[in-house]
């Protein structure tokens, strides 16, 4: 298993709640791209140390920012973006929480 995926998602989504907010002054992209860049880089720290929990935040932020950006995702690119990367992200950790569970 591996924290890259989460770590990735964690600085794209910071970056993209700040973008967001210094583009459009929305306060709901910067509160959710924030908070759920920083869901996902602890996450990764807690993967990355093997500690409890890691996985399931990374999955949880997953399917978090899935169903955020899913409903938006034909409206531009960045959440169509968000939506594939989302899934990938969801898969990856869905996937790596089921083998471990099962094994």
């Amino acid at each position: 298993m591996s924290a890259v995926p989460a770590y990735t998602m964690g600085g794209l989504c910071i970056v993209g709640g700040l973008t967001g907010f210094a583009r459009t002054r929305s306060i709901p992209s910067l509160v959710a791209g924030v908070g759920v860049g920083l869901l996902y880089l602890w996450s990764a720290d807690h993967i990355r140390k093997g500690t409890a929990n890691g996985l399931e935040g990374a999955l949880g932020a997953s399917a978090l920012l899935l169903l955020s950006s899913l409903p938006r995702a034909a409206k531009g690119p960045v959440p169509a973006i968000l939506s594939v990367t989302s899934a990938g992200a969801a898969f990856y950790y869905g996937q790596t929480v089921y083998n471990l569970r099962n094994h």
